[in-house]
């Protein structure tokens, strides 16, 4: 009987997975076919104050924390154009490509969520810059670090700053779960009440 309970969560965990994977993928291709359509020119409309309503959002840009002596680190447009040439040299060498995730700084993601899969924890992560999501597993290198392990409700990534005179700090980083806000909180249905089971 227990056997037969374990085959039933592994089945629901896998599925559960796929279906996170084919979310993710679909965000990707439709996140592509948006890019591949031309830009309108912007129009400004006269006498009304703050964003165009008809020019496509641009999200604001993350802080930063610069420590003095640190090593310039290039904007994410450098980042994601040299991955794919990395991307593309690896291809070309038949060699395995390096993960999307090496383009983001730790302090572009958000943790969405995380899971027991068959491979371990998974956590679901969002890098913001982009707005395309990622699942990650430990061990998953960043630009500026590596996610070390995955807990029941946070990240622990291993931080590492490189300063101008090549000399190299490690220091260890939390990320929690992104807390619901009301945008992406679910709200009972009113008339129901949440009650806890004994």
């Amino acid at each position: 009987m227990s056997h037969e309970k374990n085959i039933a969560r592994v089945r629901l965990a896998a599925s559960l997975l796929g279906a996170a994977m084919l979310l993710t993928s679909g965000i990707v291709v439709t996140t592509m076919a948006q890019e591949q359509q031309p830009e309108k020119p912007a129009t400004k409309r006269v006498g009304s104050g703050g964003r165009d309503p008809f020019r496509r959002y641009e999200p604001p840009k993350p802080t930063i924390k610069r420590i003095a002596n640190q090593s310039p680190i290039p904007s994410i447009q450098d980042r994601i154009s040299n991955y794919k040439a990395q991307k593309a040299a690896a291809m070309n060498a038949r060699m395995p490509a390096p993960k999307p995730t090496t383009a983001l700084l730790l302090n572009e993601i958000q943790v969405i969520g995380i899971s027991r899969s068959p491979r371990g924890y998974a956590a679901i992560v969002e890098a913001t810059p982009i707005k395309l999501s990622y699942v990650i597993y430990p061990g998953e290198p960043f630009y500026d670090g590596q996610l070390v392990a995955i807990e029941d409700n946070r990240l622990v990534f291993r931080r590492e700053t490189v300063f101008t005179d090549g000399r190299r700090e490690r220091s260890v980083e939390y990320k929690p779960l992104r807390q619901p806000s009301p945008v992406n909180a679910v709200p009972l249905p009113s008339g129901s009440v949440a009650t806890a089971k004994p």
